[in-house]
């Protein structure tokens, strides 16, 4: 079983806090000459889909494993590697190409490169970037077993801590080399989710936010159910984005495949008789209530406890009871958070979605297309409040979310100023 060693990103002070979205960040990604090269690949493409200008930059060892255009292909942008390219302005490519930007982040980060790093070497176009750098430095570790426990490996990091570069992983599993053990640099997914979250603006710094995410399946026998075909995906951004927004995230979730947002205290549910009773335990905590989850409307009076055995009958009766309404619960609590709901419709989007955030008295219903959105990794959304309507484009959930809890956080802001 592969454990991962994940440290903590230091609180940056970025620029430009009231920008709500990561996206139009700018990155240099340096790319050193470890075999988990070809996961930087993968991590470009990350950071493109959230909308982040990414710079790569590589040693001639990591030449020597992954070809240059992949990188370019995947950026957009020419690939550096040579300390004297004429490319760059004036020459200096060492100087050049870190103005402006957020952060340079390095995956994989060899042993090698971790001591130029903690002894002020340059030598080489990357390792000069890091040493002129005006901007927070990153690196994922990735080496073999002995490597990471050398006493020298340890010595380097603990300087690279101490001189404020935040330190990402490593993980342990299979190594290339055929050994198992701590150095495996961490997945691609995991580096990105870490460097957004750095770079998002901090709008909900610890405001406690309770989300709901994810279908119920309400049981009509010992194997059978009705469910719908809610992934997830949205319930998990929405999650991630107030992460990465500085607040404190209980996500109470139904049955979905998703691997759970780094932060948050998750509570699985299946029924929404469990959801409603989970949120009725944190709901008195929370700032900021999110329902993003699928509900079912009913559930079936009386499941039964074994396998209903299919018969020559023609037909077979559900008798259907109606679940509880949490949203409208919460909304309707004395003294209640900031609620937002999501509307999920086939038709009538904008008409239907405001019509039930009135009736359930929200500060914030956000709409979509039911057949557009479900289980796909895009979304195209509305949001309704008492100032109107606010249409987001179609976008990857993840940049969607950012957006949503922008929104709420300049709402929360403005609902708090005036419960005093």
């Amino acid at each position: 079983m592969a454990v991962r060693l994940v440290y903590t990103l230091a609180p940056y002070s970025l620029q430009n806090n009231d920008v709500a979205d990561i996206a139009h960040k700018k990155i240099v990604l340096g790319v050193t000459g470890g075999i988990a090269a070809y996961k930087a690949a993968e991590l470009t493409r990350e950071f493109a889909r959230n909308g982040i200008e990414v710079q790569v930059v590589m040693t001639e060892a990591a030449r020597a494993l992954v070809a240059p255009a992949t990188f370019q292909a995947l950026s957009g942008r020419p690939v550096f590697s040579d300390l004297w390219d004429a490319r760059a302005d004036d020459g200096m490519a060492h100087i050049e190409l870190s103005r402006g930007k957020d952060a340079i982040v390095v995956a994989p980060a060899t042993g090698d490169f971790l001591a130029k790093l903690a002894n002020g070497l340059a030598d080489d176009l990357l390792s000069t970037l890091c040493l002129a750098r005006e901007c927070p430095l990153i690196v994922a570790p990735a080496m073999n077993r002995q490597m990471w426990d050398n006493p020298a490996t340890r010595r380097n990091l603990e300087q690279l801590r101490r001189d404020g570069v935040a330190i990402l992983g490593p993980a342990s599993g299979d190594q290339a080399c055929g050994e198992v053990g701590m150095g495996r640099m961490i997945e691609a997914r995991e580096i990105a989710e870490a460097v957004i979250g750095s770079l998002a603006p901090k709008l909900l710094r610890g405001t406690r936010v309770l989300i709901t995410a994810g279908p119920t399946f309400e049981p009509i026998d010992a194997v059978r159910g009705i469910t719908n075909r809610s992934s997830g995906k949205m319930g998990y951004a929405i999650a991630r984005a107030a992460l990465d927004a500085g607040a404190r995230v209980t996500l109470i979730s139904g049955p979905v495949s998703l691997a759970a947002p780094a932060g948050a205290e998750v509570t699985r549910v299946e029924t929404a008789a469990q959801m409603f009773e989970a949120v009725k335990r944190n709901v008195a905590h929370a700032g900021i209530y999110i329902g993003v989850a699928a509900v079912a409307d009913y559930r079936a009076d009386r499941p039964r406890r074994d396998k209903i055995k299919k018969t020559d009958r023609s037909q077979l009766e559900l008798q259907l009871v109606p679940n509880p309404d949490i949203l409208a619960w919460v909304a309707a609590r004395p003294r209640p958070p900031f609620c937002v709901g999501f509307a999920a419709e086939s038709h009538n989007l904008n008409a239907n979605a405001d019509q039930k955030r009135r009736r359930k008295k929200v500060q914030l219903m956000v709409a979509n297309l039911a057949q557009e959105a479900i289980g796909s990794d895009d979304n195209e959304v509305t949001l309704l409040d008492d100032q109107g309507t606010h249409r987001l484009a179609r976008a990857p959930k993840t940049a969607v979310a950012r957006q949503v809890i922008a929104h709420i956080a300049k709402l929360y802001g403005a609902w708090r100023r005036k419960a005093g």
